[in-house]
């Protein structure tokens, strides 16, 4: 079981009873997830509480649970109770976040001066020198509504799509065609004659340079575009 001096509380309320366990901060979340979490790893004690900080045990556990097994109620709260994040874990979930920001920046968008992305390394301390807050909870997407018109008074930055018309030699074609579906969406594709491939695809503009690298090496240099 979790040392109790580091656990922290997941809380189940319902109606005016509140039943409250002390628990493995990140275990319990895999184990909320649905992940292989054996349930002892996440608990720091069997015992339900009404008020863990003044040690008041819970009550009608049978009336609002149907059960007196107190695992089986531990499971219930964790799953569908209010788990208590610990500022560290804020921290990682925030790092996490901040990365896949900085990694859709880099794969989405160009520099229009040069028409190629800027090294995540940049963006990184573009972000830094904005000042900008990095919500843990929110969605990228949403959070990308705000950053970008900030960002982009010290970043220059462009959106862009590009449609890339593709011909790849029939020897590689097979394996090719895997990785135009994978980095983009596949407008058109006509196989010809001799076995070779010809087709366009639409890909963020970020990601073009990477794209031809993965087409290249597969194909040895032989994918005409």
């Amino acid at each position: 079981m979790v040392n109790i001096d580091d656990a922290i509380i997941a809380k189940y309320k319902k109606g005016e009873n509140v039943f409250e366990i002390l628990v493995d901060c990140e275990k319990a979340l895999e184990f909320r997830a649905g992940k292989d979490v054996d349930l002892d790893d996440v608990l720091a004690t069997n015992d339900i509480f009404k008020d863990v900080k003044n040690g008041e045990h819970a009550s009608n556990l049978m009336r609002v649970f149907g059960t007196e097994n107190k695992k089986d109620i531990a499971k219930i709260i964790i799953k569908e109770g209010e788990i208590q994040l610990t500022s560290e874990y804020k921290k990682k979930l925030r790092d996490e976040k901040r990365r896949q920001i900085v990694n859709n920046i880099h794969r989405n968008a160009v520099d229009p001066n040069t028409g190629f992305p800027h090294p995540p390394q940049r963006i990184e301390m573009a972000l830094d020198e904005a000042k900008l807050n990095i919500d843990e909870f929110k969605p990228v997407e949403e959070q990308l509504k705000h950053i970008l018109p900030k960002l982009r008074r010290i970043l220059p930055l462009k959106y862009e799509m590009r449609e890339i018309a593709i011909k790849i030699p029939g020897t590689y074609a097979g394996k090719c065609y895997t990785v135009l579906k994978q980095y983009g969406k596949l407008m058109s594709d006509e196989w010809q004659n001799d076995g070779s491939l010809v087709a366009v695809v639409e890909i963020p503009a970020g990601i073009q340079e990477e794209f031809f690298d993965k087409l290249n090496n597969l194909a040895h240099g032989e994918v005409e575009s």
